[in-house]
């Protein structure tokens, strides 16, 4: 995996979440992060990482994105190890 694929795959995930309200409020209340801040850094490693593990943490919630996506869930848990090393390489 690259860390394009990796990046799809969270932003993939990311609107999984901001599909359903609750699923999204549940994310928010977590992190702690607003509606403006999660738009200004949607696409920053850490961020995506920080999604792929919520999903993770979420079972059946990781099933049925990797369904709905047709993702397979080992796919998600590699995209999530490498926007993890980005994360802390851009520290």
């Amino acid at each position: 995996m690259v860390a394009d694929q990796a990046e799809a795959v969270a932003l993939q995930a990311l609107a999984f979440l901001a599909e359903d309200a609750q699923r999204l409020g549940n994310f928010l209340a977590l992190t702690g992060l607003g509606p403006e801040e999660l738009r200004a850094q949607a696409r920053e490693p850490q961020l995506l990482a920080a999604v792929l593990d919520h999903l993770m943490r979420e079972e059946s919630q990781l099933l049925v994105f990797a369904a709905n996506y047709g993702l397979a869930p080992e796919l998600i848990g590699q995209a999530h190890v490498l926007l993890e090393r980005m994360a802390e390489e851009a520290r």
